[in-house]
């Protein structure tokens, strides 16, 4: 607490007022609506607390994602506000006192589900791969499946760990096949962003993959077609069987999830996998428009899921006897 002197006496200037717990909830939770798009749908499905926590890692991985896209800034700039934002996040953590709700939500999520800090380290540590580079001429690759397996890893799959602890199992197994559901939502996304990304001059595509199919880095970078070369087609469609594959650790994952968090999984694992499937469908073409799942399906699925937490919560007595 920095004094200030008044009439010649040196007094404390009192902190910012910081806010209660449920009121930092309450904006992670509206961050989430604003912007969770297929993720809210299955936060909707779980306890209260168990969502307020998924909310709270949710506004915090939108704020690193944030710092880092935020193209009006130079990539210099945007490491900087990077690394100040988190060195506050780490005083927050070790009990300094904050008034961002973020921090407040996230410190207290993580003490109560047991979430190690180290796992949202490596969260914000994926979110800052693209920055790595101060050449912003030269595009953004990776080299090997490996290369991109490590990237998806850390900004989907380490969300996926964060979210089993708050989910709650008991059975280890869960952990790997939660890193591989990470990878299957990741790998959707970038078939997904294809051009999107490309005009951020960027390509997740492994260049093997693209040399494999007769591909140029240019070719993608620059599409001038409407619709996707039979070789992007084959290309994209060997990283869609990738992601299918993937998904089969998903469907493993679920009966390892407590009862009463698997109707939230079941969903998001859902609205992910018909993504999927409507990029598939459309025999991937992901240049002429952006795949998405329409609302009107979200919902079913969602109300799939809030009738199984229903039946859950009516057959519970009866299982306990």
């Amino acid at each position: 607490m920095t004094p200030q002197t008044v009439n010649g006496t040196e007094r404390p200037i009192a902190a910012a007022p910081v806010p209660a717990i449920e009121q930092a909830y309450e904006v992670c939770r509206e961050i989430s609506r604003r912007e969770a798009k297929n993720f809210y749908y299955s936060f909707v499905a779980l306890p209260s607390a168990r969502r307020n926590a998924i909310c709270a890692i949710y506004a915090f991985m939108r704020k690193a994602d944030d710092l880092c896209d935020d193209e009006s800034f130079t990539r210099e700039e945007r490491r900087r506000q990077v690394t100040e934002w988190l060195t506050a996040w780490k005083q927050a953590r070790e009990g300094a006192e904050t008034s961002d709700p973020v921090f407040i939500a996230v410190r207290d999520a993580a003490t109560r589900f047991q979430i190690p800090f180290s796992l949202l380290d490596e969260l914000v540590a994926g979110t800052t791969m693209d920055l790595e580079s101060a050449d912003t001429a030269t595009p953004d690759t990776y080299a090997t499946f490996q290369d991109l397996y490590r990237y998806c890893y850390l900004v989907a799959s380490v969300v996926g760990l964060v979210c089993i602890r708050i989910f709650g199992y008991s059975d280890q197994r869960a952990e790997k096949l939660a890193e591989e559901t990470g990878i299957a939502f990741q790998l959707t996304n970038i078939l997904r962003d294809v051009a999107e990304d490309a005009e951020r001059n960027r390509v997740y595509l492994p260049l093997e993959d693209l040399d494999r199919h007769g591909v140029t880095l240019e070719q993608l970078l620059h599409h001038s077609a409407a619709t996707p070369t039979s070789q992007e087609r084959d290309l994209f469609r060997e990283i869609g069987n990738r992601a299918e594959a993937y998904y089969a650790s998903a469907q493993a994952l679920l009966p390892l999830i407590d009862a009463e968090s698997r109707p939230a999984l079941r969903v998001l694992v859902s609205i992910y996998h018909q993504l999927l499937k409507r990029i598939e469908n459309a025999n991937y073409d992901v240049f002429t428009s952006r795949a998405s799942v329409p609302t009107a399906q979200k919902l079913a699925i969602l109300g799939s899921g809030l009738a199984q937490i229903f039946a859950i919560r009516l057959l519970r007595p009866f299982l306990a006897k």
